[in-house]
């Protein structure tokens, strides 16, 4: 399963590297009973350059990133910084702790396409995945976890998923989630559907 983000921002290993305007969830933990979303630490650096150099899991996300560069930045920054922002996760297996993958809730900045109301800034989710992982329910346990904590935490509003039309999975995803389908725009030369929930739909 890839993540509904495709922005491709040569720079940084997206999804990564987001910006927030408004309160997001603060928590810092949070566990399932497959998962363990958590703040990153060193031994995750050998998965996080999988995710952004992986050709398939990067299908949807403007394609693969040369390894020499993710790895040079990982050098110069780190990796525990990477989930410094409220709303970061990395999503690790809760009994080996190995790494699984990477889930936001961030706020989308008003500057991308893609909004519900005109202020924008509302809360967007955004995931992947190792290839490894695929295929287990994971995407949708840590999803789940992390759209009711969000919503135990902070008023009723808006949330988004944004993805590429053709990133079926991801859409399909959605749809288990509960999220409706809004509208689709062109961007990153290429056809994007944004879909919405209310955040206190994902309420226990």
């Amino acid at each position: 399963m890839t993540s509904p983000n495709t922005r491709n921002e040569p720079n940084t290993p997206d999804p990564l590297a987001r910006a927030a305007t408004s309160p997001t969830l603060s928590a810092t933990e949070i566990t399932t009973p497959r998962l363990r979303l958590r703040k990153a630490h060193d031994a995750d650096r050998a998965g996080l350059i999988e995710l952004q150099t992986d050709p398939r899991v990067r299908l949807h996300l403007g394609g693969p990133k040369p390894r020499s560069a993710v790895e040079q930045y990982f050098d110069a920054m780190g990796v525990a910084h990477l989930t410094d922002e409220p709303g970061t996760f990395v999503v690790a297996d809760r009994t080996t702790d190995d790494l699984a993958g990477v889930l936001l809730i961030h706020r989308r900045p008003l500057a991308l396409p893609g909004h519900v109301t005109e202020e924008g800034g509302e809360l967007e989710l955004t995931y992947v995945l190792r290839r490894a992982a695929w295929g287990r329910g994971l995407a949708f346990e840590a999803a789940t976890a992390a759209l009711r904590a969000a919503a135990c935490e902070l008023p009723d509003q808006p949330v988004l998923i944004v993805t590429q039309t053709a990133n079926t999975r991801s859409l399909d995803l959605a749809a288990r989630l509960g999220f409706r389908h809004v509208s689709t725009f062109e961007a990153y030369e290429a056809e994007q559907t944004l879909a919405v929930a209310g955040l206190h739909s994902f309420l226990a």
